[in-house]
C-alpha cells in the first residue's frame, strides 16, 4: 500500500498524520509508512511537519530494526586490503624514488604504501558498503575511476616538480590530501540517497567515530604483535620480514574494514545510524569532556603570547604544533555535537552550545596567529608546496570556525544543532576541494626546467636539482658571491645588496672555482653595476 498520498495531504494535520502512522503500525506496514515520508520529505524538505515526522521514523525504525554486524562482507575485504596493503608494503620493490634528470642520481624516499594505502582501504570501504547495502555499483566504480586518476596523477606528475625538496614536500603533503579524497570518495557512496546537511554532519561524525575504534584497535594489535614476537625472540627465533609486514601492513589493513563494520551500518543512511549507545556514546562524552579542557587550555595559551609573541614566526617546530593542533580542535568540535537533539537534556544543550561556541572563537584568533606566522615566514624566505598547502588548510580551517560561530549568531538557541551540522557540512566541501586543488596544482606552480643547467658542471647540477632557490655560490679564494639563474650566475655587488636582496648567509654554496668560473656571466644584482669580477 501506498502512503504517499495520504502523507501528501496531511503534510499539514499532526493529528492526522499521528492517526495514519498508528493504522500503518497495526497494518504491520510501519516500513512503508517510513518510505512515504522519507519520499514526501525529499518533496518538501522544508515542510516542518514531515522534517519532524523523518527524524522520528528514520530513528525509530533503525532502532526498532537493530543491526547485525555485515561479517559477511567485512571480514573477506578486510583480509583483501589486508593482503593488497601487505603485497605493497615490500619497500624493497614498491617505493617512491626521486631521480635527478641531469646526473640520474636516484634517491628512495617513501615507501608506496604510504601513498596509495588510504586510496585503496578507501575503495575496499566504498565496496564494503556498495555490496553490504547502498548496491550504487555506478557510484562505486566513478569512485574507483576517481581516486585511481589522482593517483596516478601524483605519480605521474611529481618527477616534473624541481627542485628535489619540493618533490619530496609534494609526495608527503600528496599522503594526506589523497587520504582526504579516499575518505569524499566513501563518502560518496555513503551519501547515495541523501546528501543534505544533517547527513554529511552524520557521516563526518561516524567517521569519526571509526578512526577512534580503528585506532583502539590497533593499539591491541600492536600489544598481541609486541608479545608474539617477544615469545619467539625469547626462544630466539627470528620471524622473517615477510610475517612481520603481515602483522603490520596486513593486520592495519584487516583493522579499517573492521572498525567500520562494527560503528557504521551499510543498509542504513548516516542519519539513521545510532549515536547513543557503546562506543558512540563514550566517544562522544570524551570529546565533551575535553572541551572545558581545551578552552582553558587555549585561554592560558593566548595569555601568553603576548610575552612569546615571535615564537611561531622564528620557530618551524612551533608552527607545525599550531597546524596540528587546529586540526584537533576542528575534530574535537565535530565529535562534541550531537548528531540529534534528544541525546542531551536542554540545559545540557545550552552549556554544550556556550563551550562551542567559546572554543570556536579562541581556536580562530589562534588561527589568525597562526596564518600570520606562515606569511610571514614565506615573505622573508620563499613559497615552497608545504608553505603554500598550509596556508590554504589555515584558511579553511578559519573559515569553518568563522561559519560556526556566524550560524550560532543566527540561530540562536532553538535552532543550534541544525546551524552546527550545516557549518560542518559546507566545512566538509572546503577540505575536499582545497585537497582537489593542491593535488591538481602543485606540480605545475612547481615546475622546474632542467634543461637551463644541463650545461653546466656536475656540482652545480646537483645543488640547482637538491637546494630551492635562491641559489648563492661562492668559490673559497674569492669574496665574491654569485646567484644562479636561470644558468646563469649573477654577482652580488657588495655585502649591502646582499642583505637587502635578503639573501641569508647560511643558503652560501662553497664550490670549487673552476666550476663556478664555467657558469656564464649574467646581468649583476643590482643591474649595471659593471663587469662582473672573474671567481
Amino acid at each position: 500500500m501506498s502512503y504517499l498520498p495520504t502523507i501528501q495531504r496531511f503534510a499539514d494535520n499532526p493529528e492526522e498524520m499521528e492517526l495514519a502512522y498508528q493504522q500503518a503500525v497495526k497494518a504491520g506496514d510501519a516500513d512503508g509508512f517510513a518510505e512515504a515520508v522519507e519520499t514526501g520529505y525529499a518533496q518538501a524538505s522544508d515542510n516542518l511537519l514531515l522534517a519532524a515526522w523523518h527524524y522520528r521514523l528514520s530513528y525509530a525504525l533503525a532502532q526498532a530494526r537493530g543491526r547485525v554486524v555485515a561479517w559477511g562482507w567485512a571480514l573477506p575485504l578486510g583480509l583483501l586490503n589486508g593482503l593488497l596493503l601487505w603485497i605493497l608494503s615490500d619497500d624493497q620493490r614498491f617505493n617512491l624514488k626521486v631521480v635527478n634528470p641531469l646526473t640520474g642520481e636516484m634517491v628512495t624516499f617513501l615507501p608506496l604504501v604510504a601513498l596509495l594505502a588510504a586510496p585503496i582501504s578507501a575503495l575496499v570501504l566504498a565496496l564494503f558498503l556498495t555490496a553490504a547495502g547502498q548496491q550504487r555499483w555506478r557510484r562505486w566504480l566513478a569512485v574507483t575511476l576517481g581516486l585511481a586518476a589522482g593517483a596516478a596523477y601524483v605519480l605521474l606528475l611529481f618527477p616534473t616538480i624541481w627542485p628535489r625538496v619540493f618533490q619530496q614536500q609534494y609526495l608527503s603533503l600528496m599522503v594526506l590530501h589523497l587520504g582526504l579524497l579516499a575518505w569524499a570518495g566513501v563518502g560518496v557512496i555513503a551519501l547515495a540517497r541523501r546528501g543534505d546537511a544533517e547527513n554529511r554532519f552524520a557521516f563526518l561524525a561516524k567517521s569519526l567515530e571509526a578512526f577512534v575504534v580503528a585506532g583502539l584497535l590497533a593499539i591491541a594489535g600492536g600489544l598481541f604483535t609486541v608479545i608474539t614476537f617477544g615469545l619467539f625472540n625469547a626462544l630466539g627465533i627470528q620471524p622473517p620480514e615477510e610475517v612481520v609486514r603481515l602483522f603490520v601492513a596486513g593486520g592495519g589493513g584487516l583493522i579499517v574494514l573492521v572498525a567500520v563494520a562494527l560503528v557504521y551500518d551499510p543498509q542504513a543512511e548516516p542519519a539513521q545510524q545510532s549515536f547513543d549507545e557503546g562506543l558512540s556514546k563514550l566517544v562522544a562524552l570524551l570529546m565533551r569532556l575535553l572541551l572545558p579542557l581545551t578552552v582553558a587550555v587555549l585561554l592560558v595559551y593566548l595569555a601568553f603570547i603576548p610575552f612569546n609573541w615571535r615564537e611561531p614566526f622564528e620557530n618551524r617546530e612551533v608552527l607545525v604544533v599550531f597546524n596540528a593542533m587546529l586540526f584537533a580542535v576542528v575534530a574535537l568540535l565535530v565529535g562534541a555535537t550531537p548528531v540529534r537533539g534528544g541525546d542531551l537534556s536542554e540545559r545540557g544543550q545550552s552549556w554544550l552550545r556556550r563551550g562551542i561556541i567559546a572554543l570556536a572563537a579562541l581556536a580562530l584568533l589562534v588561527s589568525l596567529y597562526a596564518l600570520a606566522a606562515i606569511l610571514y615566514r614565506t615573505a622573508i624566505d620563499r613559497m615552497t608546496p608545504n608553505r603554500l598547502s598550509f596556508i590554504g588548510w589555515n584558511l579553511v580551517n578559519i573559515a569553518i570556525l568563522a561559519l560556526v560561530l556566524i550560524h550560532q549568531a543566527r540561530a540562536g538557541r532553538d535552532r543550534w544543532l541544525p546551524a552546527m551540522h550545516k557549518a560542518f557540512a559546507a566545512g566538509t566541501v572546503l577540505y575536499i576541494v582545497w585537497s582537489l586543488v593542491g593535488l591538481l596544482t602543485l606540480p605545475w606552480l612547481f615546475r622546474g626546467d632542467p634543461a637551463q643547467v644541463a650545461g653546466l658542471p656536475v656540482r652545480i647540477q646537483q645543488l640547482a636539482y637538491e637546494r630551492s632557490e635562491p641559489i648563492l655560490l661562492k668559490c673559497p679564494t674569492s669574496p665574491h658571491i654569485y646567484l644562479l639563474e636561470n644558468g646563469q650566475k649573477r654577482w652580488v655587488k657588495d655585502i649591502p645588496t646582499f642583505e637587502a636582496q635578503g639573501y641569508r648567509w647560511n643558503d652560501v654554496q662553497y664550490i670549487v672555482c673552476a666550476d663556478l668560473r664555467a657558469v656564464p656571466d649574467g646581468e649583476t644584482i643590482p643591474p649595471g653595476a659593471g663587469p662582473p669580477p672573474r671567481p
